[in-house]
């Protein structure tokens, strides 16, 4: 399988800050991948330096086998980054904006693709609007409008759903979907973790500049978060050989411990033998919230 995004002893120092400590990743072409942490975590510096936007103090960095310091006009070409800042030329129109961008990586009439990422983006009826009128969740279609104009084979999406209204987020991640499915490699930043959660196959989680966690997204609900048994009994009583079970209670409500599924059926077992009554019952597995807040805190995971 091809490797679209490789990264190899990364690091970037500023003179204050490290922002990078020896980052090594490996991003498949066609994946939809992850790139997790918190404010000041490396993010944005690591996309930084894909972009050729900044340079790495030092190790390497690979957009489809082309290197983004020595080969820097072809990795710039296969990539399309959706920046976080609303960056906009407020003297051109919608569509000015988008041919210049064609322009900038040579492409000529253009205008079919354009009008097909302004219907994808419900910016159809902008086309012909100053990018200054917009407002910002207009100007945040732009943005992705712009990095895609060229067909990027990796696209790079930080924050991209930062701050805009629920339509224009279903519908950006309806098509970058079939992006994906048509073969484009997507990596996405965001703090809003159901979207990872739902769209993403794999995720990697920064702290302080280092990879502390890189694996499936099942794997990593799976083995970083406990699943928990609920259940609303009558009465309201719990036998004692479940006592250690229990990590919380409230009312009629107990919550218990689940490592296992097949735990359950003993469960149930010893309640309908002490004579107690199962009103409701659900079980919870951990969200990739809670997963990611524990290697947070913890400050380690796998990788």
């Amino acid at each position: 399988m091809t490797v679209a995004v490789r990264l190899r002893g990364l690091e970037k120092r500023f003179p204050k800050v490290h922002a990078l400590r020896g980052v090594d990743l490996d991003i498949q072409e066609g994946e939809f991948f992850a790139l997790l942490g918190p404010n000041g975590a490396g993010k944005t510096t690591l996309i930084s330096i894909l972009a050729g936007l900044t340079r790495p103090t030092a190790g390497s960095a690979q957009v489809l086998g082309h290197d983004v310091v020595g080969d820097y006009r072809e990795a710039r070409r296969r990539l399309g980054v959706v920046p976080q800042e609303l960056v906009y030329d407020p003297f051109f129109t919608v569509r000015e904006t988008l041919r210049f961008q064609s322009g900038y990586f040579g492409i000529r009439h253009n205008d079919a693709w354009i009008d097909e990422l302004l219907a994808n983006l419900g910016l159809s009826d902008k086309a012909d609007t100053y990018t200054r009128q917009l407002s910002g969740g207009m100007k945040r279609r732009v943005l992705v409008a712009q990095a895609l104009v060229h067909k990027p084979p990796v696209i790079v999406l930080d924050e991209p759903t930062a701050g805009v209204d629920v339509e224009l987020r279903q519908s950006l991640w309806t098509f970058i979907r079939r992006l994906n499915g048509e073969g484009h490699t997507i990596v996405l930043t965001t703090h809003y973790l159901e979207e990872a959660e739902s769209l993403c196959a794999r995720v990697a989680m920064l702290k302080e500049g280092r990879i502390i966690a890189l694996d499936s997204t099942a794997n990593l609900l799976r083995a970083g978060g406990e699943r928990r048994l609920s259940l609303d009994l009558v009465p309201p009583a719990l036998p004692a050989s479940l006592a250690a079970r229990l990590t919380g209670r409230a009312g009629e409500r107990f919550i218990l411990d689940l490592p296992e599924f097949a735990d359950l059926e003993g469960i149930l077992a010893t309640l309908r033998e002490a004579g107690i009554t199962v009103r409701d019952m659900s079980v919870s597995q951990a969200d990739l919230e809670e997963v990611f807040l524990r290697f947070m805190r913890d400050g380690e995971g796998w990788a």
